[in-house]
């Protein structure tokens, strides 16, 4: 079996998962914050959306320097409302599901280093670096999403089981 096959069903598995989040962000609320030193609503959807990104470009380079010649890569825009983080996750998503299921062990194997500012921050096999910068990251600050959810009084969505708002 190849390695990307591994991968594959996860990858679909956090993406259905995501979309299901995704389908409950407030309108109208984008610009909440749970806290001043919290993202925003829209910020935190972003942010996982930027994850497919990540995947993506983590197949596709060597390394991501977060920050080439000491300057912070530009933000991507932020998303205002539930229709554009469904639209940029499926493009996204699609976008990082075509580049992993054509990837070969070989380049999944191989080194691959995120930096910042010319500076290593790690290295892993590109393999693990989707497991852990990518996918791993992306539950994370779903998690996160599902808390904020909470706050605003709607919903969670189930994720890995039923969640207190659809056990029954």
């Amino acid at each position: 079996m190849r390695l990307a096959d591994t991968l594959l069903p996860e990858l679909d598995t956090e993406l259905a998962t995501t979309r299901r989040f995704f389908a409950r962000l407030p309108d109208g609320r984008f610009g909440w914050r749970p806290h001043p030193k919290s993202m925003t609503v829209g910020g935190l959807a972003t942010h996982i959306a930027q994850m497919a990104v990540w995947g993506v470009l983590t197949l596709s380079q060597e390394t991501l320097d977060l920050a080439p010649g000491g300057t912070r890569l530009p933000p991507p825009v932020e998303l205002r409302t539930r229709a554009e983080a469904l639209e940029r996750l499926a493009v996204q998503g699609d976008r990082f599901r075509d580049a992993l299921s054509t990837s070969d062990d070989a380049a999944l194997r191989a080194p691959w280093a995120l930096l910042r500012g010319g500076h290593v921050l790690f290295t892993l096999p590109r393999m693990a670096a989707l497991r852990s910068f990518v996918l791993n990251h992306l539950v994370h600050h779903r998690g996160q999403l599902s808390v904020y959810l909470r706050l605003l009084d709607v919903p969670v969505p189930s994720a890995y089981g039923p969640s207190a708002d659809e056990s029954g």
